[in-house]
């Protein structure tokens, strides 16, 4: 089943041509966070491309979506590093393994990269170890040469991860984030970086340093009333709204109607970045999904239009030449 635009009922963007994010890159063809995810994302078409950032122990933004790293790279193959496995309580989570707040960025250097879920993503294995973790800096330096080289501005969408516990660790991420920024000419408001997070308290702090766009993140749970959005609208120019969010799943995983989300939000001149959209049977609503093998590729394409339909003005994904595809039809 396809659910259209006019099923749904149109709300209008903020935007005049919403924007496609790639999300860590084009990680549905590319293993995570790497250089060459984030290439071919710009090969495709996208507008912007989205980097989670943590520190390492001297303090270098890197990007990584988990402070752990045996999900992504080769660091549990390594026993000159096998010291350094531990347990750590991350936002009140025990988690077991190696993190990158105890390593140096020279330490992190010597690993290399693989695919996050080899299951659903087998193609992608084939580029394990390939290539290793970059660094804000590196990622900040091959988007300004791939803009030149393609003519066109590519956006940074860059999500600031665990805030409150680096700064419990002495490793705060706004300040090698801002610096970092200023070196490369990208914190003004003219800019096309954008800053998100989970955590208030960051994008807060942030607001009042500098003049780029902030978004606050928002999971499943999270307080959608009007007096929250109005709260959040004092320091943000944007939500980016988990998917279920804006259109919301029934008892069988179903979508239908949309819900009031994107209307409240642009009521207050917010943005809505909406997350992750990706073409896997088992990540999409149960009205969208083709067959029963759950890494099939479903109907992406339904949900994709589905959400532009609600109004919004940006859809992060894993698959962005599906989303691309949506965005050029009739």
């Amino acid at each position: 089943m396809t659910v259209s635009r006019e099923a749904l009922g149109r709300t209008s963007s903020l935007v005049l041509t919403p924007a496609v994010v790639a999300h860590r890159g084009a990680s549905g063809h590319r293993p995570e966070h790497t250089l060459d995810a984030y290439r071919t994302a710009i090969r495709m078409g996208v507008d912007d491309i989205e980097l989670d950032l943590v520190a390492t122990r001297d303090g270098v933004l890197v990007a990584r979506h988990d402070l752990e790293l045996s999900a992504t790279t080769d660091v549990a193959d390594r026993p000159d590093l096998a010291h350094l496995r531990r347990t750590l309580v991350v936002d009140g989570v025990a988690q077991e393994g190696w993190f990158v707040q105890d390593l140096t960025l020279a330490e992190l250097k010597t690993l290399a990269t693989r695919e996050r879920m080899p299951g659903t993503r087998p193609a992608n294995t084939a580029y394990d170890g390939a290539e290793g973790v970059p660094s804000l800096t590196e990622v900040l330096a091959m988007v300004g040469a791939e803009s030149v080289r393609r003519g066109r501005p590519v956006g940074l969408l860059l999500e600031l991860k665990h805030a409150a516990h680096h700064d419990a660790i002495g490793l705060p991420l706004d300040v090698p984030l801002l610096r970092v920024l200023a070196r490369h000419g990208l914190d003004h408001a003219w800019a096309r970086v954008g800053l998100m997070s989970f955590e208030p308290g960051i994008l807060r702090r942030l607001a009042g340093r500098t003049r780029l766009p902030m978004i606050q993140l928002l999971d499943l749970g999270d307080e959608l009333t009007p007096e929250a959005l109005d709260a959040i609208d004092e320091y943000a120019d944007g939500i980016g709204p988990h998917a279920s969010l804006v259109l919301p799943r029934d008892r069988t995983g179903a979508v239908g109607e949309p819900s009031s989300l994107v209307r409240d939000a642009h009521r207050l001149g917010l943005t809505v970045h909406v997350w992750t959209v990706r073409a896997e049977n088992r990540f999409l609503p149960s009205n969208l999904r083709h067959g029963d093998a759950p890494d099939a590729l479903g109907d992406m394409a339904g949900h994709v239009r589905a959400l532009l339909g609600a109004g919004v003005d940006a859809v992060i994904t894993d698959h962005p030449e599906a989303a691309l595809a949506v965005l050029r039809e009739p």
